[in-house]
């Protein structure tokens, strides 16, 4: 569950065998779960976290997120030796188990389904999303034709239309809105004609 299985710890952190990730590659989504936590974005939260990763003898940790997951990996990274430092004054950790674990390796991977980060062709999300997205329009696309309707679907994407573009493109949609190219003033009468046509 992310930052949350560190935090909470317990049955959170356990090895991954080849059972763990058999059968799982056509799946979307993550099968190790991913939570928004507020804890981890306290000092206290973020000392628990170390506490559980010292007890598994955890000191390399992979991070794949957004913007929340790598800042909040680069805040932890940099407070480690401090955290550390505190587990031993308070007595949960002894000062060798310290020295042990005293270096946190942080490899942190860009996931973010909007395909928004520089430096990289493709982040992790993006494809199997689109894959999602083109699924559904394959399937909504032959009920509007035997209907002679309209269809509007919205993808997400935050502040990114990669998503919506790409998409768009690869459907052949008559219309698209994107965040980095917002509509010009009369859009609606020409939508309206354009759909019309």
């Amino acid at each position: 569950q992310g930052y949350e299985g560190l935090v909470e710890g317990g049955d959170n952190i356990k090895q991954a065998n080849w059972l763990s990730v058999s059968n799982i590659i056509q799946l979307g989504g993550t099968v190790i779960g991913s939570a928004r936590c507020k804890a981890f974005t306290t000092r206290a939260g973020r000392l628990r976290a170390a506490r559980n990763l010292v007890e598994h003898g955890i000191t390399n940790l992979c991070v794949i997120g957004g913007d929340g997951s790598l800042t909040g990996a680069d805040i932890f990274r940099s407070e480690w030796a401090g955290l550390l430092d505190e587990l031993v004054r308070d007595g949960q950790i002894s000062e060798e188990v310290a020295r042990q674990n005293c270096r946190l390796n942080i490899v942190g991977l860009v996931g973010s389904i909007d395909n928004d980060f520089c430096g990289t062709d493709m982040t992790i999300g993006t494809d199997s999303a689109l894959h999602r997205i083109m699924e559904i329009v394959d399937a909504i696309t032959t009920t509007a034709q035997s209907h002679q309707r309209t269809f509007v679907l919205e993808v997400m994407g935050r502040h990114c239309g990669y998503l919506a573009l790409v998409s768009g493109l690869a459907s052949g949609a008559d219309w698209l809105f994107i965040p980095e190219s917002p509509p010009e003033d009369g859009w609606e009468d020409l939508m309206c004609e354009r759909l019309g046509e």
